[in-house]
């Protein structure tokens, strides 16, 4: 009996997300947006958050305990009373700003090429990706808040290649960030660094992987 897996094509790719799927830094866009909407000063909000975001990255606060600490910390709670939690999520998912070149890129991908995902990501958020039409095609995403570890630790790479279901050899690792790049060629993906302003180039770069 064959396994699905000798079925596929040699090579395959798995993504990040923020700064891949994404403009920017999603903790960027949300922090500033955030001070700007409740009037505060926008460095004490980010030294606020990026203290305790970890928390949320590796599953152990919900984003309801994470906006309790980032309200009381930064006087958000006391700049307007009535900016409560339903506030500050619908805030957050909307400081999701789409790369569409990757989106499309993610469209025009062959049927029988697997496409993965590794984020370093958050309740609610990963909770709102599952539901993007477009990431249906997606092959056993893994979200840091789920699994309990981000990258670069090298357990997140194991956990990727056991959700993609092939070796890690044949799969490409798309990240914007060079440190996750090296971990996971450590773990033994062939590495892609991603810059949204070459875009172009990317693309070539990852149909050479592909067709190789």
């Amino acid at each position: 009996m064959t396994s699905q897996a000798e079925h596929l094509p040699t090579r395959h790719v798995a993504f990040d997300w923020g700064g891949v799927f994404t403009i920017g830094t999603f903790d960027g866009r949300s922090t500033a947006r955030l001070a700007e909407r409740l009037g505060l000063d926008v460095s004490a909000v980010r030294e606020s958050y990026f203290r305790h975001v970890r928390q949320l990255e590796v599953g152990a606060w919900t984003l309801p305990q994470f906006w309790a600490v980032l309200a009381e910390e930064t006087g958000a709670a006391r700049a307007d009373p009535a900016f409560g939690y339903d506030d500050f999520e619908a805030l957050y998912l909307g400081s999701i700003l789409h790369n569409e070149p990757m989106y499309a890129l993610l469209a025009r991908l062959p049927q029988n090429v697997r496409v993965g995902l590794l984020s370093n990501n958050y309740p609610v958020v990963s909770d709102h990706l599952r539901r993007v039409a477009a990431f249906a095609r997606l092959h056993n995403p893994v979200f840091s808040n789920e699994i309990g570890l981000k990258k670069p630790d090298p357990a997140s790479f194991a956990a990727l290649e056991t959700a993609m279901g092939v070796p890690a050899a044949r799969v490409a690792f798309v990240d914007d960030v060079q440190e996750n790049i090296e971990a996971a060629e450590r773990a033994g993906f062939h590495g892609l660094i991603y810059d949204h302003t070459r875009h172009a180039d990317f693309e070539r770069r990852l149909a050479d992987w592909l067709a190789g």
